[in-house]
């Protein structure tokens, strides 16, 4: 009768918050020891990269190192997911094999109130990675990419998009022009509401064109109902006119502020601006809420972690689960790519490539813990 009695009463113990402080305490040491290991080998694989693709170029050994440091942030908010896998993995193994969670699960502790304080962990490092870390890895890439374009692809930027229209530069035989339009659709290439500014010599102004459209053919703009002025002269209308141009439709895609670069904060108000200028805004979107995802899929790594290594252990099967475990979590990173993919070519909808390996993964985390609670 006392152990009826006592059972449900063991139930219903709550973890105490000296064992949780414990616990968090055991993983936020692994996260830190690998997030350490993990920065200190990209420092060095992106140096040799670099040095290597800087070699045949006019850049000292302060550029290589200003360009690697520029870019460290971004490698490292890239790399938490797996951080945080390791240090589960590391951690619920180490407490296993103490027997610190045989002995605390015979107490009537649940797994789900030992991996409590692992998950609040791992949330707020989301959190601190997404509001955080993001802005400013976001900013030094930006100025890490402003450096390769000068130094390794010898070009620069040659749009900007704002609040007053679509901005484009471009250069000539004869000099530069600055092209304004309030409006654009990109497929085709045309720009609405268009003004050209003609330059030589890179600051001296020539001229300046006004036309109601401006489409984007090869080698050339095509610009239709245009009136040419110069200074000192009258104003000329021609219904049809073209301007030299080494653009691409390529090109001025790709000189869209990479979603890398622009500040979880800040990545709203830019897809307004693209959609009010009439670009594509996928793989703004996509990155938008592919951040807003990540407290969620830093929990389910950690529900990842835990169903590899929260087994009990059997003589000889301890490294082929960890090894389970970590190639668990490669097979979800090219997940993660495979649907993104997917997203940026529109064929799933951006919403639910963003969320769908943090989805996936924290359903097979509770679907196997429950299995294992229960068995």
């Amino acid at each position: 009768m006392t152990a009826i009695v006592s059972r449900p009463l063991i139930r219903r113990l709550r973890l105490s918050p000296t064992l949780s402080a414990y616990i968090a305490r055991q993983y936020s040491m692994w996260f830190l020891a690998y997030f350490t290991g993990l920065v200190g080998v990209i420092l060095l694989v992106s140096t040799v990269d670099l040095l290597d693709r800087l070699a045949s170029r006019d850049a000292s050994l302060g550029i290589v190192l200003r360009m690697v440091m520029l870019k460290l942030p971004y490698l490292s908010q890239e790399v938490m997911p797996f951080t945080v896998l390791f240090a589960g993995l590391s951690c619920f193994w180490k407490l296993t094999r103490s027997h610190e969670l045989v002995i605390t699960r015979a107490a009537g502790i649940s797994v789900w109130q030992i991996l409590l304080p692992v998950l609040g962990v791992a949330t707020l490092v989301g959190i601190l990675t997404v509001s955080l870390l993001n802005p400013v890895a976001s900013i030094l890439l930006g100025r890490f990419e402003q450096m390769e374009a000068k130094y390794i692809r010898n070009e620069g930027s040659s749009l900007a998009v704002s609040s007053t229209g679509v901005w484009l530069r471009q250069a000539d035989a004869n000099g530069q022009s600055v092209i304004h339009a309030l409006r654009a659709t990109h497929e085709p290439l045309v720009l609405h509401d268009v003004i050209v500014f003609q330059f030589e010599d890179e600051d001296r102004f020539v001229g300046r064109i006004d036309a109601t459209r401006a489409v984007l053919e090869p080698g050339r703009w095509v610009l239709f109902e245009a009136w040419h002025t110069q200074p000192g002269g009258p104003a000329d209308f021609a219904k049809r006119l073209e301007v030299e141009s080494n653009l691409t439709r390529e090109k001025i895609l790709d000189s869209f502020a990479p979603p890398e670069t622009i500040s979880f904060w800040s990545l709203p108000g830019f897809i307004a601006l693209l959609t009010e200028a009439g670009f594509s805004a996928v793989r703004h979107k996509l990155q938008f809420h592919r951040l807003l995802a990540t407290p969620v899929l830093l929990t389910a790594m950690v529900l990842l972690a835990a169903t590899f290594s929260l087994r009990p252990q059997r003589r000889g099967r301890v490294a082929l689960i960890i090894l389970s475990g970590v190639l668990a979590g490669f097979l979800l990173y090219f997940l993660s790519n495979f649907v993104f993919a997917l997203g940026l070519s529109a064929r799933i909808p951006v919403v639910l490539a963003a969320w769908t390996p943090a989805g996936v993964c924290m359903m097979l985390g509770v679907a196997t813990l429950l299995h294992l609670e229960d068995g």
